[in-house]
């Protein structure tokens, strides 16, 4: 008898130690939902990270990546928040944008963009709109003497396509008709093209790094008629700031206060999260491998190589700037509400 518990115990401790030396992604395979279709930069972000990222995590996962489309990516947003399970096998990366339309109070938002397990950002944005260059507008004040409003796609009510140009659109004057409902930057390119629509707000490292932006770039079929950033990107140097045309304007303080909060997602760019509740270790091994991998230079030259502009933002800066953010004054988001809507 006391030789069979010996050998129970035994067995019992060498379980217990091979199961402790074994690392929990070790054969597992990641999800990661992307809430936009295939082609945009969320969407090469997504490939190449799901390539890269299990040489960095303990266990050489498998990720691989699943468009999850709609509501200009809160379908995807809610999936990640409600229904997927906290076990570090679904991530998810969608328009940090979400977080205006919780803030506004939206219904169909069934999460809380603050409660995620945040991994970390491959990439800051800037927000960048143009137009079909045969289009008579010269310049964004053109827009204000439109006999006929241009139409300007976007995705869900409330996403960056969206809220942009309308903040364009009541700070300037502009006439301005937003048609949303397309599911990604690929079908808004598509019915520009097509001529359905005229404009888009997308970000400038989305029309330099993929197409069709990056053919248009060299073509001239559109014409970029103001950027986002706090300064004018290096591709665009003849192309004013919305901050610069705020002064030339004398723009009112409060749209500049908007202003402020709707470039705040920018700084996000493309995050990278798992549901609430992630168990630490997982959630340290995911951070830690994705900081190892934007570090590697071959990956940072293969973003490069596809127009986009690698900085590293990780999971704990996230959460940082998510704090700030979520201070925003009610007087500010009743203000909003309105460009939020149709």
């Amino acid at each position: 008898m006391k030789t069979l518990l010996m050998a129970l115990l035994v067995s019992l401790l060498y379980r217990t130690d091979l199961g402790a030396q074994t690392p929990f992604y070790q054969g597992q395979t990641v999800s990661i939902r992307v809430g936009f279709t295939a082609g945009g930069a969320f969407d090469v972000w997504a490939r190449i990270i799901a390539h890269h990222l299990g040489k960095y995590v303990a266990g050489n996962p498998t990720f691989v990546v699943q468009n999850m489309t709609g509501g200009g990516s809160m379908i995807a947003a809610n999936y990640v928040y409600g229904v997927a399970k906290p076990d570090g096998l679904t991530l998810g990366v969608v328009s940090p944008g979400l977080y205006i339309q919780q803030l506004s109070g939206q219904k169909e938002i069934t999460f809380d963009w603050f409660k995620y397990s945040w991994i970390g950002s491959p990439e800051k944005t800037d927000r960048v709109f143009y137009i079909r260059a045969d289009t008579p507008y010269k310049t964004l004040l053109d827009m204000r003497d439109a006999t006929e409003p241009p139409k300007c796609a976007a995705t869900g009510l409330g996403t960056a396509a969206y809220y942009f140009p309308r903040l364009l659109q009541e700070a300037f004057g502009l006439k301005l008709a937003m048609v949303p409902g397309y599911q990604g930057a690929a079908d808004a390119n598509l019915a520009i093209e097509r001529g359905e629509t005229q404009c888009w707000c997308g970000s400038v490292q989305a029309y330099f790094g993929s197409e069709p932006g990056r053919t248009w770039a060299k073509t001239g079929f559109v014409r970029v008629l103001t950027q986002g950033g706090q300064k004018r990107h290096p591709n665009l140097p003849n192309v004013p700031t919305v901050w610069e045309l705020m002064d030339k304007q004398k723009v009112g303080e409060m749209h500049r206060r908007i202003a402020k909060i709707f470039v705040l997602p920018d700084e996000m760019g493309r995050p990278f999260f798992g549901p609430p509740g992630i168990p630490a270790e997982r959630l340290r091994a995911l951070r830690d491998g994705f900081m190892k991998m934007m570090k590697d230079p071959g990956i940072i030259a293969e973003a490069k190589s596809k127009g986009l502009e690698p900085s590293l933002m990780t999971g704990e800066e996230i959460e940082a700037l998510g704090r700030e953010i979520g201070t925003v004054p009610q007087d500010l988001i009743e203000r909003m509400k309105p460009l939020l809507e149709k």
